[in-house]
C-alpha cells in the first residue's frame, strides 16, 4: 500500500468525517491525550484510522500530498 503521508491534519479529518476544521483541532488533540503524547507530536494516519474505527484505505483515499 502506498501511503502519501505518515500524519494526519485537520483540514484530512474535515474531508473525511465532513465536520468543521476546529472538530479536526479538536480530535487531534483528544487522541494525543488518549495516546499520551506529547503537544508537539504528530497523529500517524494509522493511529487515527485505529482510533476513529475508520479503515485505513478509506482513510488513505482522503489523503492527499
Amino acid at each position: 500500500m502506498n501511503q502519501k503521508r505518515a500524519c494526519i491534519y485537520p483540514k484530512d479529518i474535515q474531508r473525511i468525517t465532513g465536520r468543521s476544521e476546529r472538530y479536526g483541532r479538536k480530535l487531534l488533540n483528544d487522541i494525543k491525550s488518549f495516546l499520551d503524547k506529547q503537544p508537539h507530536q504528530f497523529i500517524t494516519v494509522d493511529e487515527f484510522s485505529e482510533y476513529s474505527g475508520i479503515q485505513l484505505d478509506i482513510v488513505n483515499k482522503y489523503i492527499r500530498d
